[in-house]
């Protein structure tokens, strides 16, 4: 088997990221400081919205620095309340909280997970200009200091995560993640893996969270061992912007021509549970040219001992997908009637499933991965003999190590 392996640029991680962190919170990008907005707003509430355990953002050094600035500039700790923003994803439990905060953080402050089914804690604000229903979590519109952490790297829909999607999506409304994830708003030209311009998805994201009201990010890009390369703080158009364009550099690679098969390399956390994993073939597959073609597969090595996902929006892909006769049957039901959140996921795979066969090797619940229409293989080994018998003995081979933070852009891929 000829195999050709798809990386982006080596660039050295930082030396001091605590120092690096630090120095972004002195000079933020197109905004005060926290200590100038504290002495501006004279906050009696602040609310800081953190990733949740699918996202390898190092929270743990991110939010203390936030809390040390909130503290030397004079606010009490009973004024501050932590939301794991988690989405539509199942809520946190004590472990990954401390995981993700340390435990000084999670014996001192406030921590919620925010719940977008709970409507006491949700309020609605109409319409965008765009006309996306706007619900977001009620604590986090009221307050009087909302601050959000995120890392910025390859997302499906908006192009690049982070910026204001901690927020919009992340503590959104039902409604509001059901809007942007239908049907409607993803089969969109623009709503690509990579693109901003032009990216009505985008757009929405950062629409919602300026009518929220979110005033200040931090956020960092970071390699595929989870090494900090660079952090910007500030107005979250501007360090999105910013963390956006030395992202390219980092995650965009090029390829002369399609495979035959693509190897997709997940690792944690996102290999916990197939909802998350099956990230890594969408973003293979659903870029302006797939890398694998027509008739082609795809192989995810992927445990997923938590199942296909355990929330409401991962049991909704499961089902979405062990539910329809067929993937064609499932995506022209889903474009005439549209999905509940969560479902969008078993849309955009059901894409990539149109095209090419999926072989998910170590999952621990086979039977899972068939219900998905894709294939089990209890082994690499296994996987590839699979795929030869299919392909022929030599089917050319794109391994992508890192299938989350490598961006394949193939001949004149835009």
């Amino acid at each position: 088997m000829t195999a050709h392996t798809a990386t982006a640029a080596r660039i050295a991680p930082l030396a001091n990221p605590a120092a690096a962190i630090e120095a972004a919170l002195d000079h933020p990008l197109n905004s005060p400081t926290l200590e100038h907005l504290v002495a501006a707003i004279k906050p009696q509430t602040i609310y800081i919205a953190f990733t949740d355990a699918t996202r390898a953002c190092p929270d743990h050094l991110l939010v203390p620095a936030i809390l040390a600035r909130l503290q030397a500039a004079g606010v009490p700790d009973e004024a501050i309340t932590l939301v794991c923003a988690v989405g539509l994803h199942r809520p946190s439990g004590e472990a990954e909280k401390r995981a993700k905060l340390g435990d000084a953080v999670v014996e001192r402050y406030r921590i919620i997970d925010h719940n977008p089914r709970d409507e006491s804690n949700m309020v609605h604000l109409g319409q965008t200009r765009d006309g996306i229903p706007l619900a977001v979590s009620r604590l986090a519109y009221e307050a009087d200091l909302l601050v959000a952490t995120g890392i910025v790297e390859p997302h499906q829909y908006a192009g690049y995560s982070g910026g204001a999607k901690t927020v919009t999506i992340g503590c959104g409304g039902e409604e509001t993640i059901a809007f942007t994830h239908g049907p409607h708003m993803l089969d969109r030209p623009g709503v690509r893996l990579g693109r901003i311009e032009g990216n009505p998805f985008q757009a929405a994201v950062r629409q919602v969270a300026e009518q929220t009201g979110l005033q200040f990010v931090l956020n960092l890009v970071q390699d595929e061992a989870h090494h900090i390369l660079k952090v910007q703080a500030g107005a979250p158009t501007a360090v999105h912007d910013d963390l956006v364009a030395f992202g390219r550099q980092v995650f965009e690679t090029e390829q002369p021509r399609q495979y035959d098969l693509a190897i997709a390399g997940v690792g944690a956390p996102k290999d916990v549970n197939l909802y998350q994993a099956s990230r890594a073939i969408t973003y293979l597959q659903l870029s302006a040219i797939p890398a694998v073609r027509r008739g082609g597969i795809v192989i995810l090595p992927a445990p997923c001992p938590e199942g296909a996902g355990e929330g409401v929006g991962e049991q909704r892909f499961l089902a979405a997908l062990r539910d329809a006769p067929d993937v064609e049957t499932m995506l022209a039901e889903m474009r005439l009637h549209g999905y509940p959140p969560g479902a969008q996921r078993a849309f955009v795979v059901g894409q990539v499933l149109a095209e090419v066969e999926v072989i998910v090797v170590g999952a621990q619940d086979p039977q899972m991965v068939r219900d998905c229409k894709m294939t089990p293989a209890a082994t690499m080994v296994e996987a590839l003999a699979l795929a030869r018998r299919k392909l022929g003995k030599q089917p050319s081979t794109l391994i992508v190590p890192y299938a989350l933070q490598t961006l394949v852009r193939i001949g004149t891929n835009e």
